[in-house]
């Protein structure tokens, strides 16, 4: 096992609102290996993004991070100083939102926007950047880079901006990259070019990479581990081997039984019943419980994340008590 280069413990962020006090992020804990990458799964709305900005440090306001810890190399960025974490965003850890067209700057052109990180991060004049952000352009698989490097982002397509964005997010070559949905508003091909994309710049660079989605497929294709994420709460943490082959939790089985079947032919695609709570108002017990197949009386205790086998966690009862797992398996993609 790589050693630890982030590691979250306990992070709990709040929004008050007009409904109540809402728990986005719930008690979140798991770590990322050097080198490796974590896929974090869950439908939306269960607070994949709000732990990535957590981490960040960019909760929008009202939102607050009120307790936990974020240990980057062992120091926790929720101790610094905004000037401190400033020098950390984009030059040790950064991130890579979903949609680049409200991401990058309108009337900023690419180039700009690009060595805008490497002349803050790292002092370079002005044509030591332009140098190094025309090469990684190029190494994002942009051709003609240095006419690129003018363009506007309206100028570019999807494809070409996520590429954009990623070039931008690599430039000060980062430890960890946070990779938020970055290949959603992108069409098949586009994505199975920017997920290799991802996998070689990752082996070429040595950084690790938080993978948020909500789409197993992709994570099948890049993730070593994989963490899985309900109603604000982890309820599975296992590699992504493990994962696959054998769902703990009923919400991750459910993520699977719901995906179409290649061999089967199917009039409808099985569907999680009811929907993600509201974070002001979270069920008592077992947060997934109103939704769940398996509910019995020992659901009405939350449990924390259960031991299986080889260090596959999930907070569900259902890992000691494999009585009740009755439910016949479904294939799965």
């Amino acid at each position: 096992m790589s050693a630890a280069l982030l590691e979250i413990s306990d992070l709990r962020t709040e929004f008050d609102t007009d409904d109540g006090l809402s728990v986005p992020v719930d008690g979140v804990s798991f770590s990322i290996p050097e080198g490796k990458t974590v896929g974090l799964v869950g439908e939306s709305g269960c607070g994949k993004s709000l732990t990535a900005l957590s981490v960040m440090r960019l909760v929008p306001p009202p939102g607050r991070t009120v307790s936990g810890q974020v240990a980057f190399r062992k120091r926790d960025l929720l101790s610094l100083s905004e000037r401190q974490m400033r020098e950390v965003r984009g030059r040790d850890i950064s991130m890579i939102f979903q949609e680049p067209m409200t991401s990058l700057n309108p009337v900023m052109r690419i180039g700009a926007q690009i060595i805008e990180p490497i002349v803050l991060h790292e002092g370079a004049s002005r044509r030591e950047a332009r140098e190094r952000g025309v090469e990684m352009l190029e190494k994002v698989g942009i051709p003609e880079a240095s006419r690129r490097f003018y363009d506007y982002p309206h100028q570019m397509s999807g494809g070409m901006r996520q590429r954009a964005m990623i070039a931008m997010a690599l430039s000060c070559g980062p430890a960890l990259v946070i990779a938020d949905e970055p290949t959603t508003a992108l069409d098949v091909t586009i994505q199975a070019q920017i997920l290799e994309l991802l996998r070689t710049l990752q082996a070429e660079m040595g950084m690790s990479v938080l993978l948020i989605t909500h789409d197993l497929s992709v994570v099948a294709q890049l993730a070593d581990e994989v963490v899985v994420m309900y109603a604000g709460s982890i309820v599975e943490r296992a590699s992504a081997e493990n994962l696959y082959a054998h769902p703990l939790h009923p919400y991750t089985e459910g993520l699977f039984d719901s995906l179409p079947g290649f061999h089967a032919r199917q009039e409808r695609l099985n569907v999680i019943r009811g929907q993600v709570p509201d974070p002001t108002h979270y069920p008592g017990g077992c947060k997934f419980r109103p939704r769940c197949s398996y509910e019995y009386e020992k659901c009405a205790e939350r449990p924390g994340l259960l031991k299986g086998t080889d260090e596959h966690l999930a907070a569900c009862w259902l890992v000691e008590d494999t009585e009740r797992r009755k439910k016949p398996q479904t294939q799965r993609v």
